[in-house]
């Protein structure tokens, strides 16, 4: 009887009686979701080990589940999933038929979890510090009330937020999408968990804050003895982080081991695809492969007029009429401090830019730059509080009401966080339609047709449309996103983060979609990002932003062989992975 209680309480926190013992042990897990047209196997088969302080990453395209498997070793489904065969076992003990009071032990002090999306996963109408108080208290790591408020601003200040101690009493939606994702990090290492589960873990994060995020929990590894489990997309983090490395496809391990020996040597058909679609430093900007000859006997493009296509575009960019000019752009927000007092937040600080008609501006910097802010006032969805912008030779400062309204068919967006931005009451066909309906374009049939079509460009089903944005994986919602923007065929889309939640493979299909749009079109592109290695192949220039301001700008290659700003190449140094070589 006494044997029995001690194995009990194993995955409460006792250690394991082997140590050499895996951590977690994952074996023939399947895992079945339940929808209306029958019964989905989103994972099928899958056996893996963590032992304590290994750092393993699973990575793999948007629905390969991933993000399913990791959910599945806290039992976090969603409500029509459940575990169909196989066993978790963690610290020795099968998990997979505990029931909410014994996971409760699990969760936080043995297992931590960072998902994947920070705005959905923070209550926006709590603060941030009440938020990260309550999961330390849950968790029993302090007790009383100054003790909880001094771990409260530790986790924080851990995770990258320097002055933790101000921003307690802030809500999320005052944060960036960064700082959001620094929060909930911050509230999975609360509680000194044996494993950490990162679910994306820094795709809303800028490079250098992402370089001070990954030694810390590399650290908290080395130090702790706490294990690691990444799902990412980003291949040059999973081979500069991760020790052991996991391939998924279609709910199968197609491919496993340590993590440089398979990415420099793999073996499996879709990881040669998977590493080959990953952006790099090397790479160079994408354009338009229609009407380009395919070399005889090959199936791919002839390289040598995409380089000549390359060369006359570089030239046509200076050519082409300005599209949207930005002088002395200014924004000013006022801080509320307590005591009834506030002071001024420069957020865009007199930037000036041009982007020539076709083109593609890259706007670069940390979060908390000013860069989605500068697209925001671009957009005229927040006032400037100086300087002017003009579209199309409009002046958004002197335009009319009505003039206003036009310019938005004009101009069209594809937002950060993709769940927030979906109606999650409307169906996909219905959100991506919705433009449509506005500015009345079209009947009902030519509606439904114009979806269909989106839906194939963006590579996801048409049977999509009948789904809602909480059956979608963060990648497909992203797509659907971009969709939307696509409906009006604007002149001007702004894409602020658009391709940061999607897989490589799915990536570089809409980095081609929007570079075959934008040949077609004549589309005028503002890309906001922190993924430099997506930079590189998306712009025809570059401004990089620091504190509200642009402290360097010119074309892409320029930016990134010549760097002069120390700010710049610091940047560009903390691409993950940016020195490893990858296979093919």
């Amino acid at each position: 009887m006494t044997e029995e209680i001690t194995v009990e309480t194993t995955t409460t926190g006792k250690p394991a009686a082997d140590p050499n013992a895996p951590l977690v042990e994952v074996d023939d897990l399947q895992i079945t979701f339940k929808t209306g047209t029958g019964d989905v196997h989103a994972v099928r088969g899958v056996s893996f080990d963590i032992h304590p302080g290994e750092t393993v990453a699973i990575v793999g395209e948007s629905g390969s589940g991933k993000s399913t498997t990791a959910t599945a070793l806290i039992k976090l489904l969603a409500g029509n999933g459940r575990i169909s065969g196989g066993s978790i076992k963690v610290e020795g003990t099968d998990i997979t038929r505990y029931d909410e009071s014994k996971m409760a032990a699990v969760r936080g002090g043995v297992i931590g979890y960072v998902p994947q999306d920070p705005m959905s996963n923070l209550n926006p109408v709590w603060s941030v510090g009440f938020q990260v108080r309550e999961a330390i208290r849950a968790n029993g790591v302090a007790t009383g009330k100054k003790n909880i408020e001094a771990k409260a601003i530790e986790v924080l200040q851990q995770a990258g937020l320097g002055d933790a101690e101000r921003r307690m009493k802030q809500f999320p939606h005052q944060f960036s999408g960064g700082m959001r994702q620094r929060v909930l990090i911050g509230i999975g290492l609360g509680a000194d968990p044996k494993l950490l589960i990162a679910d994306e873990p820094t795709s809303a994060l800028d490079v250098t804050v992402q370089k001070v995020i990954l030694d810390h929990l590399e650290s908290l590894t080395r130090e702790k003895n706490t294990a690691m489990l990444f799902i990412t997309h980003d291949l040059g983090l999973a081979a500069e982080r991760a020790s052991k490395l996991i391939v998924m496809s279609k709910g199968l391990i197609v491919e496993a081991g340590p993590s440089l020996e398979i990415l420099q040597n793999p073996q499996h058909p879709y990881t040669k695809r998977l590493i080959a679609a990953a952006p790099s430093l090397a790479s160079r900007r994408i354009h338009s492969t229609a009407g380009l000859p395919v070399a005889e006997g090959a199936d791919e493009l002839d390289m040598a007029a995409l380089a000549e296509r390359h060369e006359d575009t570089e030239a046509a960019v200076e050519a082409a009429p300005v599209m949207i000019s930005v002088k002395d752009l200014r924004k000013t927000y006022s801080i509320r401090r307590g005591s009834f007092k506030s002071e001024p937040l420069h957020a865009v600080d007199g930037i000036s830019f041009d982007i020539h008609k076709g083109t593609t501006l890259a706007l670069v910097g940390e979060s908390g730059s000013g860069k989605s802010t500068a697209a925001r006032l671009v957009l005229g969805l927040e006032p400037p509080s100086g300087g002017d912008i003009t579209v199309g030779g409009q002046s958004m400062a002197k335009a009319s009401a009505k003039q206003l309204f036009d310019l938005r068919r004009r101009m069209q967006v594809v937002f950060q966080d993709p769940y927030a931005s979906l109606d999650p009451q409307r169906s996909i066909g219905a959100i991506i339609a919705e433009p449509l309906k506005v500015h009345k374009v079209g009947d009902r049939a030519s509606r439904h047709a114009r979806v269909e079509e989106l839906l194939e460009q963006v590579a996801l089903p048409a049977e999509l449309a009948h789904r809602y944005p909480n059956e979608l994986s963060g990648g497909q919602r992203q797509r659907v996103a971009i969709a939307r923007a696509l409906a009006l065929k604007p002149e001007v889309v702004v894409l602020d983060e658009a391709v940061s939640a999607l897989d490589v493979l799915v990536q570089a299909q809409i980095l081609q979609l929007l570079a075959d749009l934008q040949e077609e079109l004549g589309l005028t592109y503002l890309f906001i990002t922190h993924d430099l290695a997506v930079v590189r192949v998306v712009a025809d220039s570059v401004a990089v932003m620091e504190r509200g301001k642009i402290v360097e700008a010119g074309s892409t290659d320029d930016i990134f062989e010549n760097a002069q700003q120390e700010y710049t190449q610091r940047l560009l140094d903390a691409i993950p992975g940016a020195g490893i070589e990858f296979g093919n």
